[in-house]
């Protein structure tokens, strides 16, 4: 048992400190000085976790393989949705004024962590693939169980570590003097993601059909 916990566990941080979306947005959240509001993302996309995790566990991930199409209308959904993040984020960034008021307020931070996470089925490819690879055939339900937990502890801790992080006075005095370009800066990023989401949903397709 310990042995497949560890393995999750492994798999999981290796993809967890890789700086992606759900970095960008908890950092530019907290240090933009709306703690409320990171914590408010880093709760949507532990939700999301966990609601990924248990229907990987459930067989989803099967589900997304053996029908594509539905990966792919799910994924250009997240896709879009990251690129109306993205523009919210640069078009504060264009202000001509450094202002108080959070880009997102706790109710949207809270969305766009867990509609980012939730929109975007190669998650639930991932964890499918590492209970598969670290769990043994036929688990039992407790260990089943301690798994989704780990993962959904894995999330709440990176995440909220990242918010206290990005909280801290000095940081947040580093980004208020830049506050335009490292708000463009995460729109881009941001954009980036989803626009590579929808690229490889549609790539995924034109090869179907070619």
């Amino acid at each position: 048992m310990l042995t497949s916990l560890l393995a999750i566990a492994v798999l999981h941080w290796a993809v967890l400190v890789i700086p992606g979306f759900n970095f960008v947005l908890v950092g530019q959240l907290a240090a933009g000085g709306s703690r409320t509001a990171a914590f408010s993302a880093v709760a949507g996309m532990t939700a999301a976790t966990l609601a990924w995790a248990t229907l990987a566990i459930a067989g989803v991930g099967i589900v997304f393989t053996a029908h594509p199409a539905l990966r792919g209308t799910a994924q250009i959904a997240g896709g879009l949705y990251l690129l109306y993040i993205a523009f919210k984020l640069w078009r504060s960034g264009r202000q001509g004024t450094v202002v108080t008021t959070p880009v997102l307020g706790a109710p949207a931070a809270f969305r766009a962590g867990f509609m980012t996470s939730i929109l975007n089925p190669k998650i639930a490819l991932f964890y499918g693939s590492v209970f598969a690879t670290a769990l043994p055939q036929d688990p039992p339900l407790f260990l089943v169980a301690l798994s989704v937990l780990l993962v959904f502890a894995n999330s709440a801790v990176w995440h909220s570590s990242l918010a206290l992080l990005f909280s801290r006075q000095t940081i947040q005095s580093a980004y208020m003097r830049n506050y335009q370009a490292l708000n463009r800066l995460s729109g881009a990023v941001v954009g980036a993601y989803g626009a590579k989401l929808i690229a490889s949903a549609v790539t995924e397709f034109r090869s179907r059909v070619a």
